[in-house]
């Protein structure tokens, strides 16, 4: 009998109230998920995911780029803070800071974010009231790796919802949001087993290179 690999190292730096944080910590305690949150790093000392983190006993960590003179030196600082922990991964929960090149490529491969849009439609912010003031009937979310271009990386799994009539940015944001809390930990858990990497500029899964991303929900054979 093969024994379980031990969990993957995760980092995850967040802004706000890492509402995916906990999605993907929710599915690790209840055993779904073969990781462990060795660090959550911030930003902003008033991030909401900080004080839930520090309650679990969790190594936490705030630079603010004000503290820095420009956004490379703050890259290096936030890098050697998130490399003191040995991330296996490195996962963008919310992190509102555009982030270096030399970051990114720091960590390049081992680096995802998940996007409140279907990539490569919206990248930045306010996403949901540009797809309403687009007259879009679909929206949605899309896990991607990171690389220097933001919200440009390849994109490995995404999640669709209807805008319905009388959606405002809010109630659609709702609505995406409940579908990014399936779809993160499912990605995470893809690359925590061995089965996602990204490689050549393309995200693989399974051996595959993905020419679209997966979409939650249709019938594939991705599996869980």
């Amino acid at each position: 009998m093969t024994a379980p690999l031990p969990p993957l190292r995760v980092v995850v730096l967040v802004s706000g109230r890492g509402s995916n944080l906990k999605a993907i910590a929710a599915r690790a305690d209840a055993g779904e998920l073969p990781v462990r949150i060795e660090a959550v790093v911030s930003d902003r000392a008033d991030a909401g995911a900080l004080e839930w983190a520090r309650a679990r006993g969790l190594a936490v960590s705030v630079l603010s780029p004000r503290d820095f003179a420009d956004r490379e030196t703050y890259g290096r600082a936030l890098g050697d803070i998130v490399e003191s922990h040995t991330p296996q991964l490195v996962v963008l929960a919310g992190f509102m800071r555009i982030l270096s090149d030399e970051f990114v490529l720091r960590f390049a491969g081992r680096m995802l974010n998940i996007h409140p849009s279907l990539l490569p439609k919206y990248p930045g912010l306010h996403t949901h009231r540009r797809a309403l003031a687009a007259g879009e009937r679909e929206h949605g979310a899309s896990v991607h790796f990171v690389t220097p271009e933001l919200d440009g990386g390849p994109v490995v799994l995404q999640a669709r919802v209807p805008v319905l009539p009388g959606d405002d940015a809010e109630s659609l944001a709702a609505r995406v949001l409940r579908e990014e809390h399936v779809i993160y930990p499912r990605c995470v858990g893809w690359f925590a087993a061995g089965r996602l990497a990204c490689r050549d500029g393309a995200a693989w899964l399974d051996g595959r290179r993905l020419d679209a991303p997966v979409v939650q929900g249709n019938d594939t054979k991705e599996g869980a």
